[in-house]
Formats: structure tokens, sequence, C-alpha cells
């Protein structure tokens, strides 16, 4: 899993996440989409079920090939930028929204997980509106909002260490 597809010099599961980042986005909005306004609960917990498995297994690859791999994102942009990037403004600027990105990646499969995990034990199958429903909606919304800047984060980090930087 070396080079990636997308044009500068992140790994392949750099861009992988890359593109899942800004296709989760839509996904879900389309899924919020389906349950407020068409009512469609069981398309929602289908596609909500799914892309927390697909991103599960994005992720999880990432990080194989990340850490495992790679040995490190430092070592991906050193290859890239050259081992004399790494004492620059530049690089200390990506490290931090680097920072800022994790606290995001983080708490997003925690919360998205309890939000799923909640809602496939509390609402009947197939799914209908219930007593879990407001406390299903706000988690709903903070995994929402909470995905969407781990996908902002993230791809402000792949562009200052890949492409800016270029």
């Amino acid at each position: 899993m070396g080079n990636g597809f997308l044009g500068n010099d992140a790994s392949f599961m750099l861009d992988v996440v890359v593109c899942a980042l800004v296709a989760v986005v839509p996904a879900l909005l389309f899924s919020i989409y389906l349950v407020k306004f068409k009512r469609n609960y069981l398309l929602h917990r289908n596609l909500q079920v799914t892309l927390g498995v697909v991103l599960l297994l994005t992720v999880a690859a990432f990080e194989v090939d990340l850490q495992v791999v790679h040995g490190g994102w430092e070592n991906i942009v050193k290859n890239a930028r050259g081992e004399d990037w790494v004492n620059t403004p530049a690089f200390a600027q990506v490290r931090n929204v680097l920072w800022i990105h994790l606290v995001f990646a983080i708490s997003t499969p925690l919360m998205w997980a309890f939000t799923i995990i909640l809602a496939l034990k509390r609402f009947p199958s197939p799914p209908t509106p219930g007593e879990h429903s407001g406390l299903h909606k706000k988690l709903g919304w903070i995994s929402a909002i909470d995905i969407t800047l781990t996908s902002v984060t993230g791809l402000l980090f792949y562009y200052l260490a890949f492409i800016a930087a270029g």
C-alpha cells in the first residue's frame, strides 16, 4: 500500500481515507433526509449501520497501513517532503491540525457506535419512532457534527501535509 492515487505523495490508504471523508458527509446528510423528511426509518437504519461498518473497516485498514507499514504519519510526510521539512513551521502547523483532528477522529467512532448500538437495542425491528426517539435524535446530531468535524479537520490535515506543502 505505497503511493496514493490522488496525484501527490500520500500513501494509498491516506488517499482512500480522504475519499471516505469526502463521501461520508453527503451520505450522512442523505440518511438524515431519509428519516426526517421521508420517514424511511428502515433505510436510515440500514444506511447508518452500513456507513459505520464501512468506516470502521476503512479506519482499521488505514491504521494498520499507517502504523505497521509506514511506521507513523511522520514517515509518510518525510518521504513526501524530505527530512528537512519536519523542522519547518509548516510541519508544526500540520502537527497542530492533526491533534485537533484526532480529538474528533477518536470521539466519532465511539459516539457513532454508542448511537447505533442503543438504537439497535431500543428501537423495534423494523424501526419506528418510540420512547428512545428523543435521545436518539440528540445522539444522532452529536454524531453527525462529530463526523463532519472529523472530515473537515482530516481534509485540512491532508491538504496542509501533502498539497499545500508541495
